[in-house]
């Protein structure tokens, strides 16, 4: 009677024996080089999934800081006033607008702001200033149109932090204290100011006084803003800059000069004898170097407190109940996070791809090992090992791996990115590094749940799937289905699960492939059953055989080939987008177009032998053409036909045939009688019809056209109000020519406006004009990890060919060695493992374009580039994805010669190196 193995009567809850410890050494040193495989691949998984969130923070800060800092600061500061207090005498007036009081009100605005809305102290201003700019009566100071120059009065705090002296020196009150029936105060202006309304140290600039004589006021100093785009200076600008301004009821040219000037601090009172209405002022910048992406729904809500919300009632409460606040920062928050959901959504959808896709690869890893392990974990079985017990031991060896390896990967991403959350980073390495760490016990226990010392065979072609497979196959149809719907109809920003649309695509058309991947080999094994050769037949059987675990590495490369197809497609569409809209902008690759005027005669044939330039076309641009039958002017452009049919053939811009715009009579001007045939935007053909009717040039010629063709775009016009005709067919004065379309790939900015210098012309390349196109980070930052995700996604590929070679690899040695034995030539044994790997490589890689090239057009009416390429939307009406042929056959083609590649190695090595170990190792 064969004795039982006793099962562990103590559960598993000692500790670890030491004999146990000594066997994981063991084996670690028995498998040096599997264990560092496992822990490479573990600590790169671990690294790039720790990287993204923080990748996408550091950019996300970039952006909402790049938003904040290119908005007007009058538009990004909080500004806060109070009208004239109200008290019974004027000298408690005249103390509410000291120096003190407005210091203490400063200090409790500033706390008074909520995090993550940080105050910048050093350029947040506060004083006291005049709402109705005041005129002065000087009358050597300049009036443009007769009228006298307004001033804002301003005693702003903090002057000597903020500018340097140019002249003179700073203002200050000496004497008495400054009070409202005070006769002189002293100011300073900026060198802008100064210039403008001829201002010297010394001048006395009069305002008018309310119920007293006029204030006189002295200018002791000229200054130089330290920082003049920072708040201080910009939240008013008038302080800063002079500018031309008029009143709303006067005639466009009646206009004034309105200045500012700089009182001394402490001279805030004297405001009050003037009808200039002085209101106390804070002006609260934030702190650009403390806004955090993330926080940005919480930023835009403290915001809103401050403005109308409990932060506004509070100030109220602590500095005057009359208190009101204004700001755009709410307007510039919102727009970014516009860009930022566009952008955050298509993030998603390649974050989805490429980590489901690792943790395919992970997942394979564990299968790899348990096969390997195969027959050493079912000897334990039938031996008498428990589940739980020969669990616990596969994850304490996967464990002492992967631990490590998972917090190396999570150090590098660390180091490598700082400045970004930890917590996001550490909860994906963490989720890596579980899934390493259970993929080998998950797959022993699911395979060696029963006791069972041979296996049945699992041919792939007499194999039928189980029920249960077939409804796990259909939920995840129903759920893809979905999920593409979801996605055409709402777009990419709804559900995560609409962001795994891709990756669902790909999924079904794994399945489906595994599904139908039988068929043919059934057919063929059919077909070359009673063929003479010997490759061929061994081949399709040693196939047919293969177990139906093979299914994984399959939905590995189908995966993998979707989601490197779609980045890629991603990638080249936004690379389009911008390309389409610096075109639209341009007009062509380059364009010199004359400012005022026309272009010098010698330049076109200067500009023409520059290097780079492959072709030039002329044009007379007329931008105030107006047509007899309308009041709205339009742009006139006179072409040769040729030259600019040929052009508008090479830039996709409304292409049309040159004999159409050639006149019946050569060289005849438009008449009443002979009109010029003319191309005309859509929107002219519609308000005006197709004539004959005559158009009016600004040097009081015309010419009569006629409209034969409509287009929506022309190169030599930016704008949908043109016509094209003949320049041969235009009065001279309108002939001459203005602008010139350069068509070359390698035009030189530096050297055209050089050969442009001395001219009143402007050079614009389309090159340059694309680069502009990148504005925020985000667009840049989204950009790169779009790349990283496609270039993640490959190199996953080829770690799942690697796995699926690494797992038949003792299988295909041992059979290639008992092949040799009974005579197989090594050429023999080659084209025998070539052939075996085809039909899998082969399927992997055309599914895998078909899948990426149907997903593709199946998603791409639910996602819009537009946000991500472009700096504006309004450059391009909408920018689709579109597929990218390189996008799908260079990964495939990559998949099928790694996957035929591989096997020729193994032959030729296996060929070279003897058949002992090999037979040796086949004999169990």
């Amino acid at each position: 009677m064969t004795t039982q193995p006793v099962p562990p009567q103590d559960g598993g809850t000692k500790a670890v024996p030491p004999h146990v410890r000594a066997g994981l050494r063991t084996r670690l040193r028995a498998f040096a080089g599997t264990s560092v495989a496992l822990a490479l691949l573990v600590a790169v998984t671990a690294a790039l999934a720790a990287a993204y969130p923080r990748a996408v923070d550091r950019y996300g800060d970039a952006g909402l800081r790049r938003a904040v800092e290119q908005a007007p600061p009058d538009r990004t500061t909080v500004q806060m006033e109070v009208p004239l207090p109200w008290f019974d005498t004027v000298e408690e007036m005249e103390a509410a607008l000291r120096v003190g009081p407005l210091t203490a009100a400063r200090a409790k605005v500033l706390a008074t702001a909520e995090a993550p809305l940080v105050p910048d102290p050093a350029q947040s201003s506060y004083g006291v200033r005049t709402t109705v700019p005041l005129e002065a009566s000087d009358p050597w100071l300049p009036r443009p149109a007769g009228l006298p120059a307004q001033l804002v009065l301003a005693a702003q705090q903090d002057l000597a932090s903020h500018a340097r002296l140019s002249a003179g020196r700073l203002p200050r009150t000496t004497g008495a204290p400054v009070t409202a029936a005070t006769a002189q105060v002293e100011a300073a202006v900026t060198v802008d100011t100064a210039r403008t309304l001829h201002i010297r140290v010394g001048s006395v600039i009069h305002v008018p006084g309310s119920e007293r004589a006029p204030l006189a006021v002295r200018v002791t100093g000229i200054v130089v803003p330290r920082a003049p785009e920072g708040a201080y200076w910009a939240a008013l600008p008038v302080l800063r800059t002079p500018s031309l301004s008029r009143q709303p009821e006067l005639s466009p040219t009646d206009v004034h000069w309105l200045g500012g000037l700089l009182l001394a601090a402490d001279a805030g009172p004297a405001l009050l004898g003037t009808p200039g209405q002085p209101h106390r002022y804070w002006h609260v910048a934030p702190d650009v170097a403390t806004l955090r992406g993330h926080d940005l729904d919480r930023l835009a809500s403290a915001v809103a407190s401050l403005e109308t919300g409990p932060g506004l009632q509070r100030m109220r409460e602590v500095v005057d109940g009359d208190l009101g606040a204004q700001t755009h920062l709410d307007e510039v928050l919102a727009n970014h996070a516009r860009l930022r959901s566009g952008i955050d959504s298509l993030l998603l959808l390649a974050a989805v791809g490429t980590g489901s896709l690792a943790l395919i690869v992970l997942a394979m890893a564990g299968g790899v090992a348990a096969d390997r392990r195969h027959a050493e974990l079912a000897l334990l079985r039938a031996r008498g090992a428990s589940l739980s017990g020969l669990a616990v031991r596969l994850l304490a060896e996967t464990a002492v791996v992967a631990v490590p390896a998972g917090a190396l990967g999570l150090t590098a991403a660390l180091l490598v990115l700082p400045d970004a959350r930890t917590a996001p980073a550490l909860a994906a390495a963490l989720a890596v590094t579980l899934l390493a760490c259970g993929a080998l016990p998950l797959r022993a226990v699911v395979t060696h749940r029963t006791v069972r010392m041979h296996d049945g065979r699992e041919d792939l072609t007499t194999a039928r799937p189980s029920r249960r497979r077939t409804v796990a196959e259909l939920t995840v149809l129903v759920i893809a289905s979905g999920a593409v719907a979801a996605l055409r109809r709402q777009g990419s920003g709804s559900t995560a699960l609409v962001a795994a649309a891709p990756l669902l695509t790909g999924l079904v058309a794994a399945l489906l492939l595994a599904r139908l991947h039988p068929l043919p080999l059934r057919a063929l094994s059919k077909a070359t059953a009673r063929m003479r050769g010997l490759v061929i037949p061994l081949s399709l059987a040693h196939v047919a055989r293969a177990p139906g675990f093979a299914v994984l590495p399959l939905l590995a490369l189908l995966s993998a080939l979707t989601t490197a197809a779609f980045g890629g497609s991603v990638l080249a569409g936004v690379t389009a987008a911008r390309d389409q809209a610096a075109l639209l902008h341009v007009g062509a690759d380059g364009r010199i177009e004359a400012t005022t005027g026309e272009l010098p005669r010698a330049l076109p044939d200067r500009v023409r032998r520059l290097p780079g330039v492959q072709d030039m076309t002329e044009a007379s641009v007329t931008n105030e053409a107006e047509p007899s039958l309308g009041s709205r002017p339009v742009q006139l452009a006179g072409v040769d036909p040729d030259a600019y049919a040929h052009l508008s053939h090479h830039t996709g811009l409304g292409p049309f045939d040159a004999a159409s715009l050639r006149p019946a009579d050569a060289g005849t001007t438009g008449s009443t009688d002979r009109p010029l045939p003319a191309l005309a935007s859509t929107r002219v053909a519609d308000e005006y019809g197709t004539g004959p009717y005559s158009v009016l040039l600004p040097d009081g010629t015309s010419v009569t056209v006629r409209i034969v063709l409509v287009r929506d775009r022309t190169p030599a016009v930016l704008g949908d109000d043109f016509l094209i005709v003949d320049r041969a067919g235009l009065p001279r004065g309108a002939a001459r020519t203005t602008t010139l379309l350069l068509t070359g790939d390698a035009l030189n900015g530096r050297a055209l406006r050089s050969a442009a210098e001395g001219t009143a012309a402007s050079v614009q390349l389309r090159a340059e004009q694309r680069t502009r196109h990148v504005e925020s980070p985000l667009q840049s930052g989204a950009e790169r990890l779009y790349g990283v995700a496609v270039a993640a996604g490959a190199g996953f590929a080829v770690l799942a060919l690697v796995l699926t070679v690494l797992r038949t690899a003792p299988e295909r040695s041992a059979l290639l060695a008992r092949l040799r034995t009974m005579g197989m030539t090594r050429a023999q044994g080659r084209r025998l493992l070539i052939l075996t790997a085809l039909p899998q490589a082969f399927l992997a890689a055309a599914g895998g374009m078909l899948t990426g090239w149907v997903g593709i057009h199946l998603l791409s009416p639910g996602i819009d580039l537009t946000t991500i390429a472009l700096a504006s939307p309004s450059a391009l009406e909408e920018a689709v994805l579109r597929t990218d042929p390189l996008s799908l056959t260079v990964p495939a083609l990559t998949v099928l010669l790694l996957a035929i590649g591989v096997p020729a190695g193994q032959a030729w090595w296996t060929s070279r190196r003897g058949s002992v170990r090999e037979l040796r190792l086949g004999d169990n």
